[in-house]
């Protein structure tokens, strides 16, 4: 049996594709309308409370494209409190005009292939801040699932540790020749949803995302041994962006 991985994990994640219809939406008074945004602004107020508080952080954005209209991303402690931010939501006036697209459940993770043996993780400042970071106020965002390879030769999890520690070195080598231009937030989901990491990436220019996901398509960690799914991209919204976006 080959050696497991070792991982630290961190604030659970929520990635909260929805779906606007928005010929309900338009039919409404303008002063429901109104009510329904103020609110979703009462909402997004305590949202920004347990960022402030670091007790979480969350950011939403308009989705280009079919594949859904607007994403909300939260980061929490715990799924409780995980849970009771979609609820809350889900029992608004805005959310009767919308539909769940797509979601997606990870938690942020670390894992020993790149981490530091001599440091413990629970006073070392850096790796706290990269297991319950802040959302980035980048401009915006590139979400996709992906998993690692199990078939035939190409069977991830039948490599020895050192080969995979070598490889996933490589991998995030060119993921440092980034740095500056994307973040990348990396949630692990094995057990929690359908694929095995949800890759979150933010930037100002968003054709860094296709340049770095281009460029690691050629490492062999990639090449080999990548399954990726559906890529989803949208552009962040301050809270004065979603008032213009849902006013009609």
């Amino acid at each position: 049996m080959s050696e497991a991985v070792s991982t630290l994990e961190g604030w659970y994640a929520l990635h909260d594709f929805r779906q606007i219809d928005w010929t309900g939406w338009k039919s409404l008074a303008a002063d429901e309308r109104k009510s329904a945004i103020d609110e979703l602004l009462t909402q997004t107020s305590i949202w920004g409370q347990s960022e402030d508080d670091k007790q979480g952080s969350s950011a939403f954005y308009v989705i280009i494209g079919h594949k859904a209209d607007l994403l909300f991303v939260h980061l929490r402690p715990t799924l409780e409190e995980l849970s009771q931010v979609e609820t809350q939501f889900n029992k608004s006036k805005l959310a009767e005009f919308t539909s769940p697209d797509y979601s997606y459940l990870s938690v942020v993770e670390l894992s020993n292939y790149v981490s530091k043996p001599d440091v413990d993780p629970e006073t070392d400042p850096y790796i706290q801040g990269r297991l319950k970071p802040t959302l980035p106020k980048n401009k915006h965002v590139c979400f996709y699932p992906m998993n690692k390879k199990r078939e035939g030769n190409d069977n991830w999890y039948m490599l020895p540790m050192e080969e995979r520690r070598e490889m996933m070195r490589s991998h995030g080598m060119i993921g440092r020749s980034y740095a500056g231009r994307v973040t990348q937030l990396i949630t692990g989901s094995v057990g929690l949803d359908d694929w095995e990491w949800g890759v979150s990436l933010f930037s100002d220019d968003p054709l860094v995302f296709k340049k770095l996901v281009y460029e690691m398509r050629f490492d062999e960690a990639s090449a080999r041994f990548g399954e990726f799914g559906s890529f989803l991209v949208g552009n962040r919204l301050s809270e004065e962006d979603l008032i213009n976006y849902l006013t009609v």
